[in-house]
């Protein structure tokens, strides 16, 4: 009797989960269609729930929102749990943006690969003639001594030149080296092949990216502007 009974309230919960589940993703599916009435480039916005009752995250690429349950209003700023002292919205964007360069693939970045162990890899958005990037670009050594993977996509700012050189570079026959010129000031030869820095550059508007050197770290977190090798590997060490 009692198994019979155990096995009883064992269904009933499972169909309620399901019940619960099913109501879920019929709210999500709601919000999503609603939104996308309003503002139908929302097409591919992710929507999940929050902790907070009655609050969803909306995200697509690095911009992250909130919307109310009914669904009329929208949110846009930071979420914050004061308990745990975490920032939830950066922590979606960090999602946001690890999902796109996966997206883009390694295959499509220019990478500095430390000779022994890899211990941490960086993704950073550079421009050949921003001088904080060639600082950066500068201390290369250093950042893969510390055993730092360095991955580079294009966003050149610095108009049409910078964008030419940028394609030279990745059609270069040695892509480090002809990057190791331009960063030095150096003239590279002129080439033009298929490429992905359009590519590169897309992603990097996608996810608001409005200034180089940035760097994001392997948990999507972004970090805006220069930082050197020694304090970069500091704070990678110490979080590893």
């Amino acid at each position: 009797m009692m198994k019979l009974f155990m096995k009883l309230v064992l269904s009933v919960a499972l169909l309620l989960s399901g019940s619960a589940f099913a109501g879920e993703a019929e709210d999500l599916k709601a919000l999503k269609d609603a939104l996308v009435a309003q503002l139908p480039a929302a097409k591919n916005a992710v929507i999940k729930p929050t902790p907070v009752a009655g609050l969803y995250e909306v995200s697509d690429g690095g911009q992250v929102m909130y919307m109310t349950k009914d669904p009329r209003y929208m949110i846009n700023g930071d979420l914050f749990d004061l308990k745990t002292r975490k920032n939830l919205t950066e922590t979606a964007r960090g999602g946001e943006r690890t999902r796109e360069l996966n997206k883009l693939g390694e295959s499509n970045m220019l990478v500095y690969k430390p000779k022994g162990e890899t211990k941490h890899t960086i993704t950073v958005f550079t421009d050949i003639y921003c001088p904080y990037c060639r600082k950066m670009h500068a201390e290369m050594d250093g950042y893969l001594a510390a055993g730092i993977k360095v991955r580079y996509l294009f966003l050149p700012f610095k108009g049409e030149k910078s964008f030419e050189d940028s394609v030279s570079v990745w059609c270069a026959k040695d892509r480090n080296k002809a990057m190791d010129k331009a960063k030095a000031g150096e003239t590279i030869e002129a080439k033009t092949c298929v490429n992905p820095i359009a590519q590169q550059q897309a992603v990097g508007m996608k996810l608001g990216i409005n200034g180089t050197p940035a760097i994001i770290l392997e948990d999507g977190e972004l970090l805006p502007g220069y930082v050197p090798a020694d304090k970069l590997a500091a704070q990678l060490n110490a979080v590893k």
